[in-house]
């Protein structure tokens, strides 16, 4: 019995980490998977991967601060699938600084990508999810959105804003039948955290009761969950994913 029997499905950000584990989660469970990143690569192993779990899976090359580009993926998924089931809102990027020194490109580049790519995606989705009747849209959000975080004011920033917009959406979507949450993981072992030292994740890890870092696939889970019947009650949260951390 599996949790996303035929849900089209839309992952952005999907050809490596969290995205990447969400997307291979969703094809465990019985969904169809539309794989979208920014490097055709990437999304063509990632869908091929996909595709080796017996699921049914497109890839589309999708950068989610280009409106245009996110409207035709969207009107091309619908045209094929016939519905879109559900939309998670995986894609993001850092771009660290103390705020003496960000400079406006750095702040601008992940608002982009973190907040407005959010924004675009989930639009392109209403009109569709509302006239099924039925939707489901997924944000990633961060600890660090609820918390805030040291050389991160754009990222804490964008990550607080999509909190915002999740509980705007699950109050204007829900009466027609589209739910809205958000996850919020904590350090999480992907390939974000490759340029970070030892010493940095040894600390990390310090600072969760679990003593060690996430895994994407436990955001997965999360993810695959929230997606589900299972969570048909669940609208308008912000579930934390952090081992404690914040405790």
């Amino acid at each position: 019995m599996t949790r996303l029997p035929n849900k089209v499905s839309i992952i952005t950000g999907a050809a490596q980490g969290i995205g990447l584990a969400t997307a291979l989660k969703f094809a465990k469970e019985g969904a169809v998977v539309i794989v979208c990143d920014i490097r055709q690569a990437a999304v063509d192993e990632a869908v091929k991967q996909c595709q080796a779990l017996g699921a049914q899976a497109a890839g589309f090359v999708m950068d989610v601060t280009q409106r245009d580009m996110v409207n035709a993926v969207v009107a091309a998924v619908k045209d094929r699938f016939g519905r879109i089931d559900v939309l998670v809102n995986n894609a993001g990027i850092t771009q660290d600084a103390r705020l003496q020194k960000m400079t406006l490109e750095q702040f601008d580049r992940v608002i982009d990508v973190n907040l407005r790519g959010v924004f675009h995606c989930s639009q392109a989705v209403a009109d569709i999810m509302t006239a099924q009747g039925a939707g489901v849209i997924l944000n990633a959000s961060s600890v660090v959105g609820i918390y805030g975080n040291f050389g991160q004011t754009n990222y804490a920033a964008s990550k607080f804003g999509v909190i915002g917009f999740t509980k705007t959406w699950s109050r204007e979507l829900g009466p027609k039948g589209v739910r809205v949450n958000a996850v919020a993981p904590g350090f999480v072992h992907t390939p974000i955290l490759a340029t970070v030292p030892e010493n940095v994740l040894k600390d990390m890890e310090h600072r969760v009761p679990l003593k060690r870092l996430g895994q994407p696939e436990e955001i997965a889970n999360v993810y695959a969950f929230l997606a589900s019947d299972e969570a048909s009650y669940i609208n308008g949260a912000v579930i934390e994913v952090s081992g404690g951390m914040t405790v």
